[in-house]
């Protein structure tokens, strides 16, 4: 059963924008994969409201996808293992 998702990951904002644009891809192209990426929208660079990881902003990115119920424990094992990944969330819509 498939079900609708969407994800906010926040990348650190140390990184380079050839180095962002290449993470991007990399989530882009393992929730295409395994998932029907429905749209991927950059938010760009944005205050923190709370310091994460000693850093005051971060360049924000939402992803909304459809994907079987098991995707999403995945995507964010993924999340938490990738450098420059500070924060994320992966949100069940409802349809």
């Amino acid at each position: 059963m498939t079900n609708k998702y969407e994800t906010i990951f926040i990348i650190s904002p140390e990184f380079s924008e050839e180095e962002t644009k290449s993470l991007i891809e990399k989530i882009k192209s393992t929730i295409e994969s395994s998932a029907q990426l429905e749209s991927i929208d950059e938010w760009g660079k944005r205050k923190l409201a709370y310091p994460i990881n000693f850093f005051n902003e971060g360049y924000y990115v939402l992803a909304n996808f459809t994907a079987e119920s098991s995707f999403p424990r995945e995507l964010e094992r993924i999340f938490r293992i990738t450098d420059g990944i500070i924060k994320d969330i992966i949100v069940k819509k409802d349809n």
